[in-house]
């Protein structure tokens, strides 16, 4: 592999301003890119590529490198990420910048800690020792399988055009996709590529979405013309999924407490040919209150850990704590228990999360229906992304009785 000067120290920069900024990855990596015209796919492959890899294996890195409590200044960048190269067995240059990597030392180091779970596959000893609690020895398999990258799967607006014609059109673009078993609307791109500035996507012909999250709307068992609410929109994935499963037959009320995240959704829908949503701000237990006993169908796409999406926002394992956790666990709780008075008698509820813990997925359920007698449990799910090689998510479907 040819190293370029330059490109290391995008990533070095990539890499300062995640950690040491306290920024998100991804956008940290947009305004990044952005900042130089003259990178080439190749160059920004390069420098995403190994920025997300740096941040999934962070505390292996700065262990071996024994620079795990040493400032980020540009020297221990760059001994950071010719540790890294060296660790998945790339040959470094005899650079100077690079004067402090010995690989045999790594290599040492390495082998003394190949056995250490939370080193070898970088999760802070809290979130190691909850996976273990919550989920067993199942926890092994799913840390390793949460490093991975996650595949970019894009689901079909079928509003607008057909799976195969879509596979059609963005082979044209020498863009190579296949379908997804299991997965209706969904297909997976076969390489890499950004996909927001094609005429397809442009026109509204397609999101981009994980096969794992296509999966919930599906769950919910739908038809054209019923009343769907969309209680925890954001802005409007599922939402629109919504739409496009019902062929924009009947009425979906998207709803969320952030105005700007609505105004987004708006946008896509524009974008989608969406025709039957209805934006509604949450500004209260009023605004629930309206819309009693009124939905065929409720999805309740909850606020979670995202513990089950690490393949792709991998920094999250980095600003999570327990506490936060345990707080969104109870926030959880709140909204089902009041959100589910929106569905009428006869109606179903799908409680969503994208995490992997049963504390915040079977518990949650379990505890709600206890207290909800209404209620009864029609069947859940867990994805676990070991065995989907998608991203990890949860579904239960509830029947409000007649």
């Amino acid at each position: 592999m040819k190293f370029h000067l330059n490109l290391i120290n995008a990533v070095n920069t990539a890499i300062y301003t995640i950690f040491e900024e306290g920024k998100y990855a991804d956008k940290a990596l947009e305004r990044l890119l952005k900042s130089d015209k003259r990178w080439g796919a190749r160059d920004r492959a390069f420098i995403a590529e190994n920025t997300y890899e740096m941040v999934r294996y962070w505390r292996l890195i700065r262990h071996v490198a024994g620079l795990e409590t040493h400032e980020l200044n540009d020297p221990n960048l760059f001994t950071l990420f010719g540790t890294w190269q060296v660790l998945k067995g790339v040959k470094i240059p005899e650079w100077q910048e690079f004067r402090n990597v010995e690989p045999k030392k790594v290599e040492h180091t390495y082998n003394q800690i190949k056995t250490q779970r939370k080193l070898v596959y970088s999760y802070p000893d809290w979130l190691d020792e909850l996976g273990v609690k919550e989920l067993g020895k199942q926890w092994n398999i799913e840390a390793e399988a949460l490093n991975e990258q996650a595949p970019v799967v894009i689901r079909v607006n079928l509003l607008k055009t057909t799976k195969e014609e879509l596979m059609k059109s963005l082979a044209t673009r020498d863009i190579k996709t296949h379908v997804i078993e299991g997965c209706k609307d969904g297909l997976r791109l076969d390489e890499r590529q950004n996909l927001f500035i094609t005429p397809e996507f442009k026109e509204g012909l397609f999101e981009v979405q994980d096969a794992s999250s296509q999966l919930v709307v599906p769950f919910l068992q739908l038809e054209p013309g019923m009343r769907v609410i969309d209680a925890c929109a954001g802005a409007g994935g599922k939402t629109l999924h919504l739409a496009s499963a019902m062929a924009n037959k009947g009425r979906i009320i998207s709803m969320d407490t952030e105005q700007w995240k609505l105004d987004e959704m708006k946008k896509r829908g524009r974008r989608a040919g969406v025709s039957t949503v209805e934006p509604r701000l949450i500004e209260g237990s009023k605004t629930i209150k309206k819309l009693e006993k009124q939905a065929d169908r409720l999805l309740l796409d909850v606020p979670c850990s995202g513990l089950g999406v690490l393949k792709r926002n991998p920094d999250a394992k980095w600003k999570l704590d327990k506490s936060f956790i345990d707080r969104l666990q109870v926030t959880q709780q709140e909204i089902i228990s009041s959100y589910s008075n929106m569905v009428k008698p006869g109606g179903k509820m799908v409680y969503a999360t994208c995490s992997i813990l049963p504390s915040e997925n079977q518990k949650q359920v379990e505890t709600f229906l206890a207290s909800h007698p209404e209620f009864e449990l029609e069947e859940m799910k867990t994805i676990l992304p070991s065995e989907s090689g998608f991203d990890g998510f949860f579904m239960a479907r509830i029947l409000r009785k007649s």
